[in-house]
């Protein structure tokens, strides 16, 4: 048992468990189902069931691997035995990765192929940086016949650029691809349900190469969900060759913006997700939903509107990755040991967010300041981190409740109990990192800018105070 625990903690090293992660854990090395742990532990059979599913889906990312309850002895049986066998072969490996990061030629760089950081990155591009572990669950599981992907995080971590990739593993299948990004659709699409899903399957036919003919399937007394789903059923997925149909769906946080459709489209998507168990028409259809996790702050979510199949979350990027990153932006003195001492202030800075280090490389590469100065302009309101700074204020402004639970971060080196929606949304934000309800800055940057602009509003506070 205290292999089995050394080596979950080795595996999740960046991810510790709280207490209640590591009785589910352990109860389960025992064999013991959920019901008798939410019996012994007194929480709910459900909330039991959640904690382990997130867990399992950590695992997996960590180790590239689908873990579960059920395989889990053999899994980690399996991990125990190759860190023994191969850790002579890793120590070398290593070895020649801290001596041979990966260089891109200079001929790459020159002020016109260099763009300002914005969007998901090229696929062609260099400045892509691999997260193994992360590609490698996505593409493996885009193979199994009726999965549903959920790729969740802030904005600017990579999302859409994990996605593309997925999207380009999948044509190398010969897999069919349906993409849709929901910021495309018009206001009035989501006037009504039935209108958006007639949007949907409208641009879902179109994208098969098929001719729209909805209304042949299209039966209000039953409804437009069951409608939809017999339109999909009966004509969409039939008339396709055996090939399966990777339907990607992009920016979804959009349709939490209308709870009137969300409470019936994200079931819906769920209901022909757990279809594919049973039904072998469904199994050609393969789901990926990619949405933003800031949604849930204005729209007053306590929780996630949608939790089903396996779901991604980006993390930041690690010191090696932040190294890699800066040799492709040309920074050639990053490229050694001094280099990395240089980076780890950055890395602290901005907690490895990769819109932040990509931001940092651009300007560091326009020759426009030097990394010194520009950690020592970071929080500054016209600094280049600035729009990005005042964005989460504005959400945090609206938010009264929430201010006051991240000035209780930042005053503090250690970590602070809150509140369990607080703890939820402000790791939603990526202003937290959590360790149970327990939570500390995400990154420098933001314990030093929002204690700078919680001071002025002190101040303001204390001089209308004085004058009335």
């Amino acid at each position: 048992m205290d292999e089995l625990l050394q080596s979950v903690k080795k595996i999740l090293q960046d991810k510790p468990l709280d207490s209640i992660q590591w009785f589910v854990l352990y109860q389960s090395w025992l064999g013991k189902t959920y019901g008798e742990m939410a019996e012994v532990s007194g929480y709910g059979n459900n909330y039991i069931k959640e904690v382990g599913s997130e867990l399992w889906q950590d695992l997996s990312i960590a180790l590239g691997k689908r873990i579960t309850k059920k395989n889990l002895h053999l899994a980690l049986n399996k991990y125990l035995q190759d860190e023994i066998g191969n850790q002579e072969n890793q120590n070398q490996q290593n070895f020649g990765a801290e001596s041979s990061l990966e260089m891109v030629s200079p001929d790459l760089f020159s002020a016109s192929n260099i763009e300002f950081p914005s969007g998901p990155v090229a696929l062609d591009s260099p400045l892509y940086i691999n997260r193994p572990s992360l590609e490698e669950v996505v593409c493996n599981e885009i193979l199994h016949p009726g999965c549903l992907i959920r790729i969740k995080a802030p904005k600017k971590m990579g999302k859409s650029s994990l996605l593309n990739r997925m999207i380009a593993y999948a044509k190398e299948q010969d897999y069919q691809i349906v993409s849709l990004d929901f910021q495309e659709a018009d206001q009035d699409v989501f006037a009504s349900l039935d209108k958006f899903l007639r949007w949907f399957c409208v641009n879902v036919t179109r994208q098969l190469n098929l001719l729209p003919c909805i209304d042949d399937f299209w039966d209000m007394e039953m409804g437009s969900k069951v409608s939809c789903k017999i339109y999909f059923e009966a004509y969409l997925l039939q008339y396709i060759d055996d090939s399966p149909v990777v339907l990607a769906l992009n920016e979804v946080h959009r349709i939490f913006e209308h709870p009137n459709i969300a409470q019936d489209f994200l079931p819906m998507l769920r209901f022909w997700h757990e279809q594919a168990k049973q039904d072998r028409t469904w199994q050609k259809l393969r789901m990926v939903v990619v949405h933003t996790t800031e949604i849930y702050i204005p729209l007053k979510l306590n929780q996630s509107p949608f939790n089903v199949g396996i779901t991604i979350t980006l993390p930041p990027f690690t010191l090696k990755q932040i190294q890699n990153l800066a040799l492709r932006y040309g920074l050639d003195w990053a490229g050694n040991s001094e280099g990395e001492k240089r980076l780890a202030p950055l890395q602290s800075m901005v907690g490895g967010h990769p819109y932040l280090v990509s931001l940092a490389f651009y300007h560091l590469y326009q020759g426009e300041m030097t990394l010194e100065v520009l950690l020592k302009t970071a929080s500054a309101p016209m600094g280049i981190y600035g729009q990005h700074l005042r964005e989460l204020l504005t959400l945090l402004q609206e938010e009264p409740a929430l201010m006051s639970a991240m000035e209780q971060v930042i005053t503090t080196d250690e970590k602070v109990e809150l509140d369990a929606i607080a703890a939820y949304k402000l790791e939603s934000m990526g202003l937290v990192q959590l360790n149970g309800n327990q939570a500390s800055a995400m990154c420098e940057l933001y314990r030093i800018y929002f204690s700078q602009q919680l001071g002025k509003q002190n101040s303001a506070n204390a001089s209308r105070e004085f004058t009335s």
